[in-house]
């Protein structure tokens, strides 16, 4: 198998977004994906754009992409915040995870950010292992925090 690495475009949309849910399955999450795709695309596209990805494609099919930001520490400074990674199931053990991951990595280093960072789920064996090739610095002791659009409008209403 020939891939190829490239720049996502809004065309791909719809298949990332089929890849953002077929990850959430895996992650048992599959009831928190809520993003149409008209939002999806107004993000990666729209006068607001607030993500760019890359994709793994070989013969017109994307098997694959990785979706990041630029985010913002005060501690740290501009960093890459890699939001999610996936390779569909049947490409796996391809190399083609590799592939994406230096793709970002090589962004990162390209934008002179001063690091990387995503999150992985603490049973995910598979893509920590992934991440242990690269002697990827995994953190404890953090916890995360949200608010849904629910609760948000809730909260606005008391303060």
């Amino acid at each position: 198998m020939s891939f190829t690495i490239r720049v996502a475009v809004k065309e791909d949309c719809a298949r990332l977004l089929e890849l953002v849910n077929e990850l959430a399955v895996y992650e048992r999450a599959a009831e928190e994906v809520t993003v149409t795709l008209d939002e999806f695309i107004a993000a990666g596209f729209g006068e607001e754009k607030v993500w760019d990805a890359f994709v793994a494609e070989e013969n017109g099919f994307i098997a694959g992409f990785a979706i990041y930001y630029t985010r913002y520490s005060t501690w740290k400074g501009r960093r890459l915040y890699l939001e999610d990674f996936i390779v569909t199931e049947e490409y796996r053990g391809k190399g083609i995870g590799k592939l994406l991951f230096e793709a970002v990595i090589k962004e990162t280093k390209e934008k002179n950010f001063k690091g990387m960072t995503w999150q992985v789920l603490d049973w995910n064996r598979p893509a920590i292992n992934f991440y242990d090739k690269y002697d990827a610095q995994l953190e404890a002791g953090w916890l995360n925090a949200s608010f849904s659009t629910e609760k948000v409008a809730e909260l606005r209403n008391q303060v």
